[in-house]
């Protein structure tokens, strides 16, 4: 009898992280300048946080790009330590000269003993450059994970959930954002037109990503979700952005080589038909989300846990 394998071909919406390594890499030069949605969905983020009651003392920024949340951690939480990761070293080295300058701008602003204070007491946050999939960290050591914009560029985002739940504290809160479906849907259905390839993530609806939570581990999720929508003068402007970001196509099923005219040609003239007033429109739907590390309930070989404990003698 003949063996035959069973391969099942790759799903052409996988993310390949080699090229989202590179794209940001390349694009920490500019980011800054062109991600106002990004510093938006982060203070969105930060002002859920005044709801929550927690006081961190140890904080990992996943995905911190150019150290944005940095400063908000440092303004929040002044006596927690902060660890800002991302995939790209380029993004990280950039996040450390960010931090790195706001702290010189500090100890000018400061003088004699309180800058002496300043420097014994306030943590200086530590850079890592890593890979979400699997943290180089160890594990039940954080009390706060906090994630803006990273999740739509995982394939395995339960892996990544449980990987955030390992360093996590019982206790410990991971609050997130990411983009759900409707996110460039101008852009995916203007493609469409002129092509078969994927041109945009594979983004997740927020009820499985509350599933996920759950399945991971998670107690008390909460999830919730808007559409936001910004316009552009042409097609370019919209692409040229995308570019700085470091949010280009990343996905498998991607086009190889440079696009010919006549198909740029089809995609544009589709987007502008789609917009108004003279504006090319991009929606995004964010989504956001915050959940508890729980005690556990289950040993490792999956046996119940039970809690006993002597009553006190009256």
């Amino acid at each position: 009898m003949a063996f035959e394998p069973n391969f099942t071909a790759p799903d052409p919406r996988d993310i390949d992280p080699r090229v989202v390594r590179r794209a940001f890499g390349r694009a920490a030069a500019t980011y800054d300048d062109a991600a106002v949605l990004q510093r938006e969905v982060g203070a969105r983020m930060a002002a859920r946080l005044d709801y929550v009651k927690i006081v961190p003392a140890l904080i990992l920024d996943a995905g911190c790009g150019t150290g944005e949340g940095v400063g908000e951690f440092n303004a929040r939480y002044q006596q927690a330590r902060v660890v800002a990761l991302d995939i790209a070293l380029p993004m990280v080295e950039s996040a450390r000269e960010r931090a790195r300058a706001a702290g010189s701008l500090l100890q000018r602003l400061l003088s004699g003993p309180l800058a002496a204070w300043n420097r014994r007491d306030a943590g200086s946050p530590h850079f890592l450059c890593a890979d979400v999939n699997a943290l180089p960290l160890r594990g039940v050591a954080f009390d706060l994970i906090w994630s803006n914009l990273l999740l739509q560029w995982v394939n395995d985002v339960p892996r990544v959930l449980a990987e955030m739940r390992r360093v996590l504290k019982v206790g410990g809160l991971v609050s997130f954002s990411t983009f759900g479906p409707d996110t460039l849907k101008e852009i995916r259905a203007a493609f469409a037109q002129a092509d078969g390839f994927t041109h945009t993530n594979r983004f997740l609806d927020m009820h499985d990503i509350g599933d996920m939570l759950v399945h991971a581990g998670f107690a008390a999720p909460v999830m919730d979700m808007e559409h936001i929508t910004l316009t552009y003068a042409d097609a370019h402007s919209l692409m040229r952005e995308l570019q700085q970001l470091g949010a280009t196509n990343a996905t498998r099923g991607r086009p190889r080589g440079l696009m010919g005219r006549g198909r740029w040609r089809r995609a544009t003239a589709a987007l502008e038909a789609l917009g108004r007033d003279g504006r090319i429109a991009a929606t995004f739907e964010v989504i956001y989300g915050h959940a508890w590390k729980g005690a556990p309930e289950r040993t490792a070989e999956g046996h119940p846990i039970v809690n006993l404990s002597r009553r006190a003698r009256r």
